[in-house]
């Protein structure tokens, strides 16, 4: 269930909405889009079974969507028009259902929704600046070009972030932590700047009541690229971990110069 105040809009033009999940299921050349192992030719079936009333049959058929176009980090052809089906049925009650179930299985005990979310910001994160930073520091300044599946997906963060949104506010704390790790890397979009006060807002109440590692690190990423202290917002788990990192990234440079004709120094331990 979404909150009564999850549907505002920050700005006087929000981003464009995605179409109909019916129309991009029939709309899509499935058979023709190149996946991981093969083509994108029983994504159908599996994409409409996320819709099922019976939980678990929405949780294989998530394992069999999702995890059929993810594969080391990388953006196939299939990737994108799935990304926008799972935007357009964010919305949708069934996916929200299960989530106050007491039964066994793991899986039940989270709605649908934050497994959409967070494959979507996986996927986001998987083409954000940085990776295309890396991209054009091994293969130069037409990386995009030479990938345009990425490309294709960042062309739709506006309309995928348009689907996260209203989730930021959820009454679910798992489904609103889930939309704000998606919602951060889809903000690098340049129509979508304005929307980093909000998310800002929302990562620092996530940094005041979430234990979980991951998502703390990318609610501080976010906050300090985007100009913000957050001094006050780190525990000591936080720092230890920033510590750490921080000397992993000593130790590769060290082990990156090294092997290249570098200094042969004591790496920094």
């Amino acid at each position: 269930m979404i909150s009564s105040g999850s549907g505002s809009r920050t700005t006087e033009n929000p981003p464009p909405e995605p179409p109909h999940f019916q129309e991009v299921l029939d709309g899509t050349d499935w058979a023709s889009l190149a996946t991981p192992s093969g083509t994108g030719e029983s994504l159908p079936a599996a994409l409409t079974r996320l819709l099922e009333p019976n939980p678990s049959i929405r949780a294989a058929a998530a394992r069999d969507a999702l995890d059929a176009v993810s594969h080391q980090n990388t953006i196939y052809e299939a990737t994108v028009p799935v990304a926008l089906y799972v935007a357009a049925i964010l919305n949708h009650p069934i996916t929200a259902a299960g989530e106050h179930s007491h039964e066994a299985d793991l899986q039940l005990r989270h709605p649908t929704r934050e497994t959409l979310l967070e494959w979507l910001g996986c996927t986001a994160y998987d083409a954000d600046d940085e990776r295309v930073a890396m991209g054009e520091c091994h293969f130069g300044e037409g990386f995009l070009d030479a990938c345009p599946d990425m490309g294709a997906f960042r062309d739709l963060r506006p309309v995928i972030y348009s689907a996260v949104q209203p989730f930021l506010t959820d009454d679910n704390a798992k489904v609103r932590d889930a939309a704000l790790v998606a919602a951060i890397p889809l903000a690098e979009h340049h129509a979508l700047t304005e929307h980093r006060n909000e998310l800002a807002d929302h990562a620092r109440r996530l940094l005041s009541t979430s234990t979980d590692r991951y998502k703390r690190d990318r609610a501080l990423d976010a906050l300090n690229a985007w100009g913000h202290d957050t001094s006050t917002l780190e525990n000591a788990n936080d720092i230890a971990a920033r510590e750490y990192h921080a000397r992993m990234a000593d130790h590769d440079l060290w082990w990156a110069s090294n092997g290249t004709g570098g200094s042969a120094e004591d790496p920094p331990f």
